[in-house]
């Protein structure tokens, strides 16, 4: 466990279920990052990314491909208050339901990651995409690729 790095999840959510996601991974991967913090996204801004720690952005999508209205001012702020992100390291954990809304499957993550690289953020790893339609655990498999995806991110 390196206690220097933080793991900072950045929750958007309409039902609950990204923010219960987040807690699965704070709860399972204690051993591998001691210091998790999860943060819904209301009120946040791009200011948010000023703080040293790994990121990781778990999100619902909202409507018709959508970020949730709790991550909207955040979202807009990367758009209004651009700056260089550069130095921020991050992962996309997107929920969506392939079954209803096949064509913007999964958008709220992929709209975040497609902004924070526009902004010179390194994604590490892929996004790790949860279809709701398919009857999986989404805190379970969502815990278990967070694990894998923090082995790749410490050694990075």
């Amino acid at each position: 466990m390196d206690p220097v790095i933080k793991l900072k999840i950045l929750v958007g959510t309409v039902t609950g279920t990204a923010e219960s996601v987040a807690q699965a991974i704070q709860m399972d991967c204690t051993d591998l990052v001691g210091d998790i913090e999860v943060q819904l996204m209301d009120g946040l801004d791009i200011k948010v990314f000023d703080e040293e720690a790994l990121f990781l952005i778990c999100t619902s999508t909202y409507g018709s491909g959508d970020v949730p209205d709790n991550a909207r001012a955040l979202f807009d702020s990367l758009d209004l208050v651009p700056k260089y992100l550069g130095t921020v390291r991050y992962g996309v954990i997107a929920l969506g339901d392939l079954g209803s809304h096949g064509a913007t499957f999964c958008f709220g993550g992929k709209l975040f990651d497609e902004r924070l690289q526009g902004l010179g953020a390194h994604r590490i790893g892929e996004i790790w995409c949860h279809d709701a339609s398919d009857g999986s655990v989404p805190q379970a498999d969502g815990a278990a690729w967070c694990r894998g995806w923090l082995t790749l991110a410490l050694a990075a």
